[in-house]
């Protein structure tokens, strides 16, 4: 389906053998998928700008979402898109787009859920972390972009309402998912996000995303700059 592809872009950055014949089309698609910036998280954590946050004027209204999804004629908004894509056991899928059965891994806490409700779409940087990062000067139509975003598989996760709840608007310097396992991953899409978007850190963050570094030197960070 069009949000699997577009969702997992990052498969793009395996390289394809001298031999490999692309038909036109693939090869059209090839010339105008974008390359993703591939860093070590160390330079990763380099090139976020250093800047303090200001929350002032900040609603999640000025967020728009959850709109129509990468396909309007699905029937299915932003959410249940991202579900669709990150089951791990494809649910049922009837009028109005609504989801029965299926299964998911949280990969916050490593919890298996086999029902979308007891399931949240956590924004990897949150939308009030956002706006404290640069968000509060985009036009509403950006915003809604951000808050949609399946451009970038990391943008958006599906995740235990738990996990979520507790992590709320706070960046790593205070909060980090429960599964130890899961901080590199969680530290590197974060990042990834954030450079995506062009987004700053403040100061602790800035220094915490350096700590976690050190602990996941073999962690590599890809991104597209958004459009």
């Amino acid at each position: 389906m069009i949000t699997n592809l577009l969702r997992g872009a990052v498969a793009f950055c395996l390289a394809l053998t001298p031999l490999t014949i692309l038909s036109p089309t693939a090869a059209a698609e090839a010339a105008v998928m974008p390359v993703p910036a591939v860093l070590p998280l160390e330079d990763a954590v380099g090139k976020l700008p250093v800047g303090e946050e200001d929350r002032t004027g900040y609603t999640r209204d000025s967020f728009r979402h959850w709109n129509t999804g990468l396909d309007a004629a699905d029937g299915c908004n932003t959410r249940n898109e991202v579900l669709l894509a990150e089951a791990v056991q494809e649910p049922a899928v009837a009028a109005g787009c609504k989801l029965t059965g299926g299964k998911w891994v949280s990969y916050y806490d490593g919890v298996e859920v086999g029902e979308a409700g007891k399931l949240d779409i956590d924004h990897m940087v949150p939308l009030a972390e956002a706006w404290d990062s640069g968000a509060n000067t985009w036009t509403s139509t950006r915003r809604e972009a951000y808050a949609n975003d399946q451009g970038a598989a990391a943008s958006l996760v599906a995740v235990t309402a738990r996990t979520n709840r507790s992590k709320a608007d706070q960046d790593p310097a205070t909060w980090m998912p429960p599964l130890p396992d899961a901080h590199c991953r969680y530290i590197g899409e974060w990042i990834a996000t954030k450079l995506r978007w062009n987004l700053t850190v403040d100061q602790a963050e800035a220094e915490a995303l350096k700590v976690y570094a050190e602990a996941c030197e073999t962690t590599v960070v890809y991104y597209n700059p958004a459009p």
